[in-house]
């Protein structure tokens, strides 16, 4: 894994394709700068790893390009259970719950994630509380849709086991 400038790739992808990010829709072209000048860019070449098991969790990331796949260990082997692609937050639950991280995410193709550090994600609320209030609803909005769709697997599973 390698670090990019954030201000060089905020040029090279424009702001407008930022925009699309679910975790970044109808934050202001200043806070989605402010992000990508301010957090840290990791490039990762397909199979590389972005955070294992066990590690703490003093960030989240979203996903600039590519795709990562994320794997969590389960009855004695590793199961595959998602694929983050462009604009998804990975890693904001355990970050607030100040858990480790319970699985493991590694890039499924060249990818490009910026990580927004606890402390950043402090600073962030600090100096641009607007853009803060939007940016938490987006991350709430694309956790309850998890939320929601673990809540169809669950009955689905539950009625295929009676």
């Amino acid at each position: 894994m390698r670090q990019l400038d954030g201000e060089h790739l905020l040029d090279d992808l424009g702001i407008d394709y930022l925009k699309d990010a679910a975790a970044f829709g109808a934050l202001s072209n200043e806070a989605i700068a402010y992000l990508m000048k301010k957090g840290h860019i990791h490039a990762l070449c397909k199979g590389e790893g972005l955070v294992r098991t066990g590690q703490p969790s003093g960030s989240f990331f979203v996903v600039l390009k590519g795709s990562l796949s994320y794997y969590q260990a389960v009855n004695n082997h590793v199961e595959h259970i998602y694929d983050f692609h462009f604009g998804e937050a990975i890693g904001f639950v355990s970050m607030i719950a100040l858990t480790p991280w319970p699985g493991t995410t590694i890039a499924a193709r060249d990818s490009q994630v910026l990580e927004v550090t606890s402390d950043l994600f402090y600073t962030f609320h600090c100096e641009k509380p607007l853009d803060f209030g939007v940016l938490l609803i987006n991350l709430s909005r694309e956790l309850a849709r998890r939320i929601l769709d673990l809540i169809q697997t669950v009955g689905e599973l539950k009625s295929t086991n009676r």
